[in-house]
């Protein structure tokens, strides 16, 4: 259903199901399609308005019908995830699309989400099915193990899966906040067994002022 057309265009084929996707992200489609929001009535283009459906205010709209729907994001990476009845932890402004069938929601992230200004929650995606995620630049995909934990810095984090345990620890130094000291005042820590998706460039973020 989902497949990439280069590295930034998601093409998604419809035989009568429905996909969700970023509100403004459709750039182009064949067929008969029906779009409408996710809560409420309405229906065509007028039913794509807004929806509030994480803490992080991302909006969603819903297209259904037969055809082939292209999505794109300020041509960004687009990286697809397959899940099988796991969860995918992702930042909402990198979710591009979902499967209708995938489960959407929010979770308590802590400092971590403070950290990036973003707020403290993040998407959660869970069943069977695709994701699509977006990244500045191709996304690296690092593997979390007992053996190798791994360190983050929290504006190049996208998304993780598996079962993995986070943490928001501080790697301040004096020289740090006189200037003196490269690196990142904050960082996020996995734990366990699974995969982390991080991005080769950084957001702005709280941390990275200190």
């Amino acid at each position: 259903m989902f497949r990439l057309q280069g590295s930034k265009v998601l093409a998604v084929d419809m035989t009568g199901d429905a996909v969700k996707a970023k509100n403004g992200s459709m750039v182009a489609y064949d067929g008969q399609m029906a779009f409408k929001k996710l809560s409420g009535g309405g229906e065509g283009i007028r039913g794509m308005v807004t929806r509030r459906l994480t803490g992080e205010q991302m909006t969603v709209m819903e297209v259904k019908g037969h055809g082939t729907c292209w999505f794109a994001d300020r041509a960004s990476e687009i990286n697809l995830v397959g899940l099988q009845g796991d969860k995918l932890f992702v930042e909402s402004s990198n979710l591009l699309a979902t499967d209708a069938g995938l489960r959407t929601g929010t979770s308590f992230t802590g400092l971590r989400g403070a950290s990036q200004g973003n707020g403290l929650f993040t998407t959660t995606v869970e069943g069977h099915g695709q994701a699509a995620i977006t990244s500045d630049g191709p996304a690296v995909v690092l593997r979390v193990s007992s053996q190798y934990p791994l360190t983050v810095d929290p504006g190049a984090y996208i998304a993780h899966q598996g079962n993995v345990r986070q943490s928001f620890q501080a790697g301040v130094t004096f020289r740090t906040l006189m200037g003196e000291g490269g690196g990142e005042a904050f960082q996020i820590r996995f734990e366990g067994d699974g995969l982390v998706y991080v991005q080769p460039s950084e957001r702005n973020t709280i941390a990275g002022d200190l």
